[in-house]
């Protein structure tokens, strides 16, 4: 996994280091041309560059100036929106359920990520997650492991279970996740999904959507 890419992190760490050396030696000008007195400022210069390094990480990670020639992931923190389509053959209908409305929340810093998906269903948690690579062929993933919870009320159909996560991320400004999954109770499916908001939502929301096969047994009660 890569977070950065280096050769142009080592420059840009040089061209700031110089030019941080730079303008001390402009503040604080040396009078005795001495090389130990020229060795002094290089203290202060570690200094600020771990500085910069700490903000680089906290915020700056974030700017559109750095993504893809710096920093090779988007931004993606916030609130995703969309469908599950699911390969699972329900026992009472014998087909395949409708999409399923979910959203997807993330949580994203320069060194972690976690995801949080929600249905009306259920709630699956992240324990594994970062980012697959490859800009000499053009791949750029979002890949997680995850436990699923369902709720009490389904439990007896949707068992809690294990399973893998890939979102191709799309646009390029990482406003599209198309994915695929699979389980350790052997279902499969493809998730589409587009950016919703910035606020990361906690709680799945009937004004999303229902659930299809929540709709299915109510109807046949």
């Amino acid at each position: 996994m890569n977070y950065l890419n280096q050769k142009y992190y080592i420059w840009l760490i040089i061209g700031f280091s110089i030019l941080v050396y730079v303008i001390m030696l402009f503040i604080f000008p040396i009078n005795n041309k001495i090389l130990l007195n020229y060795l002094k400022p290089i203290s202060i210069v570690v200094t600020i560059d771990t500085l910069f390094a700490y903000v680089f990480c906290k915020f700056i990670w974030k700017w559109k100036l750095f993504y893809n020639w710096l920093v090779p992931f988007p931004d993606i923190n916030g609130t995703w929106k969309g469908f599950i389509k699911s390969t699972w053959i329900d026992p009472n209908t014998n087909k395949r359920p409708d999409p399923i409305p979910v959203i997807l929340t993330i949580k994203q810093s320069f060194l972690s990520t976690s995801c949080v998906m929600r249905t009306k269903e259920m709630e699956s948690f992240s324990f594994i997650s970062g980012f697959r690579i490859d800009q000499d062929n053009q791949i750029l993933q979002l890949v997680y492991s995850y436990n699923s919870i369902p709720k009490q009320t389904v439990k007896d159909r949707s068992p809690q279970h294990y399973g893998t996560m890939i979102f191709n991320i799309t646009n390029n400004n990482g406003k599209g996740l198309i994915g695929e999954y699979w389980t350790d109770r052997k279902t499969t499916g493809t998730i589409n999904l587009e950016f919703w908001k910035k606020e990361r939502v906690d709680k799945y929301s009937e004004s999303i959507g229902e659930h299809p096969v929540s709709e299915i047994r109510e109807e046949e009660k």
